[in-house]
């Protein structure tokens, strides 16, 4: 016989608990800091705007069928006898600074991400190598990483390029030679803890392939702090990138960067004409921002010692 009032509504059933799997437990916890979301969508929209800038840019500045020399040079703001509306102004040569930096944009992402993926791949594999082998291959390539930590970043990749000349191809080899040691030493000191866990000894017991255990065992459990110094080191080597073409061992002319653009307008700046460098700077500098802002929240998710 049924116990069910009569009339009365059926009991709600709960609905399924949700899964908190490990990636939604880290999207709420990243999401939790506005400032780290502020960067992302910030960063985002520069990337956005990188890739998308031959299509909206006013025009291509070195492209020499699309400039018009009887625009105005060196203007602060105007609208050129083609019809182009200079919203930054002009440089030197009658270019629009907008499409300037977009495209400049392009080249400093490119240069920044690129090396910091072959740095991460050279340094990454060499730390695991040598916290998995230990011994003479150990104390050798954390020699090589004290060697090339002891030498000013700037330096070294000055060194470097007064060698190989300029070129997008050099910088990014210059950056890749200054960055690797400190994935190296990162991946090494998190390989060491791995190592000494019951899987890797299981992997052992069961006699799998070096690389196997290094790769499908030992490395996806080294990836988070590598994560956070990759997004560290690519802010850095955007830093280092503009620097080194600020100094005139950078890109080219024919593909400038953001550091190259504000070095053409550094000769102008006592003349008052500072928009050729002051723009170029603000963009760099919301570039290394938001990316810093990202890597922020990432070493405080990923790192749960440094949890606040």
């Amino acid at each position: 016989m049924s116990t069910t009032t009569a009339g009365a509504p059926p009991a709600a059933v709960p609905p399924a608990a949700r899964v908190e799997t490990p990636f939604r437990r880290f999207v709420s916890e990243f999401a939790a800091s506005r400032l780290a979301l502020f960067g992302l969508v910030l960063f985002c929209i520069i990337v956005l705007v990188a890739v998308l800038a031959p299509w909206i840019a006013p025009q291509n500045p070195y492209d020499l069928a699309q400039l018009d020399i009887m625009d105005g040079r060196l203007e602060p703001g105007s609208v050129g006898g083609s019809g182009i509306t200079y919203w930054l102004g002009t440089d030197d040569q009658g270019r629009d600074m907008l499409s300037g930096i977009m495209y400049g944009l392009r080249i400093s992402l490119t240069v920044g991400a690129g090396s910091a993926i072959l740095a991460c791949l050279v340094g990454a594999s060499l730390g695991m190598l040598a916290a998995y082998a230990g011994g003479r291959t150990d104390s050798l390539i954390m020699r090589l990483v004290d060697l090339q930590l002891s030498f000013p970043a700037i330096l070294a990749a000055l060194m470097i390029l007064a060698f190989l000349g300029k070129g997008i191809l050099n910088v990014v080899i210059a950056l890749v030679v200054v960055e690797w040691a400190y994935y190296a030493r990162t991946v090494r000191g998190s390989a060491l803890v791995e190592r000494r866990r019951e899987y890797i000894e299981a992997a052992q017991c069961l006699a799998l392939p070096t690389h196997r255990i290094i790769f499908r065992h030992l490395l996806p459990n080294c990836l988070p702090p590598l994560i956070v110094v990759g997004t560290m080191q690519v802010a850095r080597a955007i830093a280092l990138e503009a620097t080194l073409s600020f100094l005139g061992l950078g890109v080219p002319i024919t593909e400038p960067s953001l550091g190259l653009l504000i070095a053409n307008g550094y000769e102008y700046m006592l003349s008052g004409k500072y928009w050729i460098s002051f723009y170029p700077g603000i963009a760099l500098l919301v570039t290394i921002v938001s990316i810093n802002l990202v890597g922020d929240q990432l070493r405080d998710v990923l790192n749960p010692r440094l949890k606040k």
